[in-house]
């Protein structure tokens, strides 16, 4: 195994997420050899628990670079097999865990089926509760000196333009950079998602209730 010191933070990561009352349809890592990465994708289902989303995703990357360089920080993990590779020792490269995550939204509810003649209709009326959601979840996030944006995607129709998607993104980022054995790592990251639970179940929370279109 090539990462085990992320493997070990996959697994309190899926121990926090068995102890919540939170629908994962799904929970993989994968790697990629090809340029020295590896990751864990989660994505819950909202459609049972949400008026206005469907799921959310969370994507946690991780690179060889950034376990060599805490496997060399850590005590106990001199025998850690990356640790053999000379070129990856010599790197110095900040063990930061980026995460990113995506509330996914169903367009169909979040934007009107007709217009009022306006081209942009549909468009606009999201863009209005889009603001206003925009306006809270930047309120809540504030402490976390985090990029969020929305993603959304545009096509046409006899009735003017329509969302196709709509997306709202975070972006977080957590140091390892200050932790000296692996039990510290592990507290440490549990405390960071249950925290980042919180969050991701406020926004969810914010957005819902953000949505104000009658959509029949």
């Amino acid at each position: 195994m090539q990462y085990p010191i992320f493997h070990s933070i996959v697994n309190k990561v899926q121990a926090s997420l068995s102890k919540s009352k939170i629908n994962v349809s799904k929970f993989r890592t994968w790697e990629e050899t090809q340029i020295n990465a590896t990751g864990l994708e989660i994505w819950i289902d909202l459609t049972d628990s949400t008026r206005h989303l469907k799921a959310v995703s969370i994507n946690i990357d991780w690179d060889r670079f950034r376990e060599t360089t805490i496997a060399k920080q850590l005590q106990g993990t001199e025998k850690h097999p990356l640790l053999k590779a000379p070129h990856l020792v010599e790197t110095n490269v900040e063990p930061v865990i980026d995460i990113e995550v995506v509330w996914y939204f169903d367009q169909e509810k979040c934007q009107p089926n007709n217009t009022n003649g306006d081209g942009n209709y549909r468009i606009n009326v999201a863009s209005q509760w889009m603001a206003e959601a925009s306006k809270q979840v930047n309120e809540l996030l504030v402490s976390d000196d985090i990029i969020t944006r929305w993603h959304i995607e545009i096509e046409g129709d006899e009735k003017g333009k329509y969302l196709t998607a709509i997306n709202l993104i975070s972006y977080f980022q957590y140091t390892l950079s200050d932790l000296d054995s692996l039990k510290n790592v592990h507290k440490y990251m549990e405390r960071k998602i249950h925290n980042l639970l919180y969050k991701i179940n406020r926004v969810i929370r914010i957005a819902d209730s953000s949505v104000m279109v009658d959509a029949a």
